[in-house]
């Protein structure tokens, strides 16, 4: 009896861990991609990588951590440079009270005083009273992880074809994973764009070994390393759907934020400015949605890395459900539970 066809549509993070949540199930499955290369039509190429659960429990719904936190392991498991040294929070002696308002909004972090601080992050010795150490965290290279999941499916054989315009209700297999990102609104009308911005830069001056955020009464700043020197520095959520490049304004709040975390920022080299829509429900969080022989995996808005695998296994889930419900393949395999 023939075995079913899968094919994913998008190599962003969320079709590549999709693709792969599938694949350790020994479901046959194919990627395509509309862009001619890995990352360049995927707004998770231009990702923070921070697998921060605890820290995004203090502005989000209780979902996030719920489903984040079993990505570190998922993480970590595939991509072996995934990084757990854990996250710090930190703010301005005059923003304190900041500090102690996110900390009531979140759990499973200690106190540090600056003697903490320094002992964790010693470029920042003398620079901040109080901290959040958050040390179940971790943090990766987007790019590097995207990479090493393209490389792990085509290890086992999966195709990745890029350059393909396919729309989901024109490909030619049994089911159709719909992982376009906001290029599927042409199906899911509720889905809009949320801009965001990032700096890369160069600083051989600096040296951390962990994600920083800095509460700023102006733009909360987070700023991870990524190793060689080079700092990825973002936080801009704008509710816009323009495109095009980084504004100036943002671009001079993003670096004056970073020059306010440690002063040898205002002489790094500038490597890349970069901007991209995120996907989002009405209520920030993902979703998979069935029409008819297509599933739509959406919505990761600013959670990208950390919520992808939650994402993915939802997706192999409602695949399994669509194969041994609707139709008479044999052998189907049965869903590993975490």
């Amino acid at each position: 009896m023939a075995k079913p066809t899968i094919i994913v549509i998008g190599a962003g993070v969320a079709g590549l861990t999709s693709a792969l949540e599938l694949s350790d199930l020994g479901i046959a499955v194919e990627v395509v991609e509309c862009g001619h290369a890995l990352g360049e039509a995927a707004c998770s190429w231009m990702a923070g990588g921070m697998l921060a659960p605890w820290c995004e429990r203090a502005t989000t719904e209780p979902e996030v951590a719920e489903w984040g936190a079993p990505s570190i392991d998922w993480w970590a498991e595939r991509f072996p440079e995934t990084v757990r040294q854990g996250s710090l929070v930190v703010a301005q002696p005059r923003d304190l009270p900041d500090l102690t308002r996110f900390a009531q909004r979140t759990e499973r972090f200690d106190w540090l005083d600056a003697e903490g601080i320094a002992a964790l992050e010693p470029d920042l010795a003398g620079r901040f009273r109080r901290a959040l150490f958050f040390p179940g965290e971790a943090h990766l290279d987007p790019r590097r992880a995207l990479m090493a999941l393209a490389k792990r499916l085509q290890d086992r054989g999966v195709a990745i074809r890029f350059g393909v315009e396919l729309a989901p209700q024109d490909a030619p297999a049994d089911i159709v994973v719909d992982c376009r990102g906001l290029a599927a609104r042409d199906a899911l009308p509720d889905l809009r764009g949320v801009r965001g911005e990032m700096v890369v830069v160069r600083s051989p001056d600096v040296s951390l070994q962990r994600p920083v955020r800095l509460l700023h009464p102006r733009i909360p700043l987070y700023i991870v390393p990524r190793g060689n020197g080079l700092f990825m520095i973002g936080a801009t959520m704008i509710e816009s759907e323009r495109r095009g490049p980084v504004s100036v304004r943002s671009a001079v709040e993003l670096l004056n934020a970073a020059y306010s975390l440690h002063p040898a920022f205002g002489e790094a080299e500038i490597v890349e400015l970069g901007a991209d829509l995120r996907p989002a429900f009405p209520d920030n969080l993902p979703d998979v949605r069935r029409s008819g022989r297509v599933l739509h995996a959406n919505g990761l808005f600013r959670h990208g890395f950390l919520l992808a695998p939650a994402l993915a296994r939802r997706t192999a889930d409602a695949v399994l459900s669509m194969l041994q419900t609707e139709t008479k393949h044999a052998d189907l395999p049965q869903r590993r539970r975490a």
